[in-house]
């Protein structure tokens, strides 16, 4: 799919260097791989890409946006994904210091649907105390 550069660029060390691909396509589809800490989109209407682009902890948009000014001086911080970690995980954001809880409500007929999936399920992993709370719900 990609192949590196024969000549990295001057500075470049062990964990960065250019790869060269055949087309966006085969480029997104390896970013989106890949899932890098830091994504420099050197595009023009670099915003346009986005929806191409699932898997990046950072994405600098356009030629005039280096990695320095968001390790620096712009964005909500420097705590992102590594090691590929931004194919499940967020940047450190606001939501990680706001206390939240889950709402789960249901109707008789959900209770009556869901009770009999979820004690199934308890029984599954040996907790017959869980399935027996789904059960008592039930409508005979």
């Amino acid at each position: 799919m990609a192949k590196s550069c024969s000549a990295p660029r001057p500075g470049a060390d062990r964990f960065s260097y250019p790869l060269v691909v055949r087309d966006l396509d085969a480029a997104f589809a390896l970013v989106n791989r890949i899932a890098p800490e830091h994504l420099e989109l050197s595009l023009e209407n670099a915003e346009t890409w986005l929806p191409r682009i699932r898997n990046a902890g950072v994405i600098f948009l356009g030629r005039l946006t280096s990695e320095a000014l968001g390790d620096y001086c712009a964005g909500p911080n420097h705590v992102l994904p590594t090691s590929r970690t931004a194919r499940f995980s967020s940047p450190l954001g606001v939501y990680d210091f706001q206390k939240r809880s889950s709402l789960i409500g249901v109707s008789a007929a959900g209770a009556d649907r869901l009770g009999r999936i979820a004690a199934q399920l308890a029984r599954g992993e040996g907790l017959p105390a869980h399935a027996r709370s789904a059960e008592l719900r039930l409508t005979r």
